[in-house]
């Protein structure tokens, strides 16, 4: 799962407008953010397969801090406790700690059973993955309702916030189609680095973009 992840975070913008859209982004990605640290450290262990199926070419061997239901419940508590201490914004607060768990929730759909309950746990996974072209389909509508809703909640201030946006979305869904394309990738240090970059580049456009942009919510909220 990749484009649903950050569908969810764009669809979150209707209910916490006052959030950026940087932060949902991260929350949302916050699974797959911390993984490719834990990886350089050694502390999870994914393998570099391959195979016919690309969303099956890695062998998920341990990954209980970043991805297992118990920790990312944590982890959620955690980014709602900060952000609600640092802004005061308790809806925002609950979203976050929402959208990262969606995380869990998606991945579940998508990967075979390797995802802990708990580490150590039982692993879950109803294998969406299995079928490449439902994969796609699923992602794909769950990307066009996010970008939809997230149209609808906000509007362009400035340029930068409306061709920021659609550059960010066609680079999102050209990463998506070059993961899909390109095979494996040839380490896993190639494979860390490479979600590090991408994971925080995401982070920080999408909040350039959402400074450039207002909340339709919020003003409507505010009457006239």
């Amino acid at each position: 799962m990749f484009l649903g992840h950050y569908a969810v975070a764009l669809a979150a913008k209707r209910v916490a407008p006052k959030t950026s859209l940087g932060t949902l982004y991260f929350a949302a990605q916050l699974a797959d953010m911390l993984w490719p640290v834990l990886l350089l450290l050694g502390w999870e262990r994914v393998r570099i397969v391959g195979g016919p199926n690309p969303f099956l070419i890695f062998a998920f061997d341990s990954y209980p801090i970043s991805h297992s239901l118990g920790t990312l419940v944590a982890w959620a508590l955690l980014v709602g406790v900060l952000y609600r201490a640092r802004t005061g914004y308790a809806t925002g607060a609950v979203v976050l700690g929402a959208c990262v768990l969606s995380h869990w929730v998606l991945d579940v759909v998508t990967h075979r059973p390797d995802l802990p309950i708990y580490p150590g746990g039982p692993v879950v996974g109803l294998g969406l993955w299995t079928s490449p072209a439902a994969t796609v389909l699923v992602e794909g509508l769950m990307f066009v309702a996010g970008v939809s809703i997230y149209l609808m909640a906000t509007h362009a201030r400035t340029g930068g916030g409306r061709s920021g946006l659609w550059l960010l979305l066609a680079v999102l869904v050209l990463c998506y189609v070059a993961a899909l394309v390109s095979g494996p990738p040839p380490s896993m240090p190639a494979l860390a680095s490479g979600g590090i970059v991408f994971g925080w580049l995401f982070v920080g456009w999408a909040a350039w973009v959402d400074r450039r942009r207002a909340s339709t919510v919020a003003a409507r909220a505010a009457g006239p």
